[in-house]
């Protein structure tokens, strides 16, 4: 069983994302990073890839701990990969903080306030800076490696970022009924999705790629 296998992707399903996730996005201050998951691919610099995965996470800060998240997936690191990205896990008029990278240009358009932390410039490691992000992508990659064992496909990343997502969201929880209760919420209300479904955007992508 593939967890979260009923959760269809896509930005337009927002309720299913309500479902999932919960029905609030984050709010407050959260910081904002990528990150990569895969192997180090040679020739390629800054934020170039080819086979690896890039993943946005979002990080609510709560004191100096770290409240919920949020993580997807995203094409590249432009603003119109990262912009939805933050609209869809962030209420407006919440504080993004971000390194300097232009794909964050223009949020404060969006009805957010930009705080912008030039790490180039600073002589404190970028894990200091946006400790939270930072945190939350450490135990993502050790959660894979030592539950999976690294072995994550492209085409199941996706639903293995919502288990993490889940997981670390109710890490606190006090009551195991509740996360039952919302697996089979989750499970009458949204409709199954089947495997080649699953893994359809990942092998049209390889399509297009061969294509080129």
């Amino acid at each position: 069983m593939v967890w979260g296998a009923t959760r269809p992707r896509g930005r337009g399903c927002t309720s299913c994302a309500a479902l999932w996730y919960g029905p609030d996005r984050l709010s407050g201050r959260v910081e904002v990073d990528e990150t990569y998951l895969g192997a180090v691919e040679k020739g390629l610099r800054g934020r170039e890839m080819e086979k690896k995965a890039l993943i946005a996470v979002a990080a609510q800060e709560d004191g100096r701990r770290v409240g919920r998240i949020r993580m997807r997936r995203i094409q590249d690191a432009s603003a119109s990969s990262l912009v939805p990205f933050i609209e869809e896990s962030i209420e407006p008029g919440s504080v993004v903080h971000t390194d300097g990278w232009e794909g964050y240009a223009g949020l404060e358009k969006k009805d957010y306030q930009h705080e912008v932390t030039i790490l180039a410039r600073r002589k404190e490691p970028a894990s200091e800076l946006l400790p939270r992000v930072h945190h939350v992508v450490g135990l993502l990659k050790t959660w894979l490696a030592g539950t999976l064992h690294g072995a994550v496909s492209h085409e199941h990343l996706d639903y293995y970022l919502d288990e993490f997502t889940f997981r670390f969201n109710r890490r606190t929880s006090r009551s195991r009924g509740k996360l039952f209760y919302r697996m089979v919420q989750q499970a009458v209300q949204v409709d199954p999705v089947p495997y080649h479904a699953l893994v359809k955007h990942v092998q049209d992508h390889r399509i297009a790629d061969h294509k080129m």
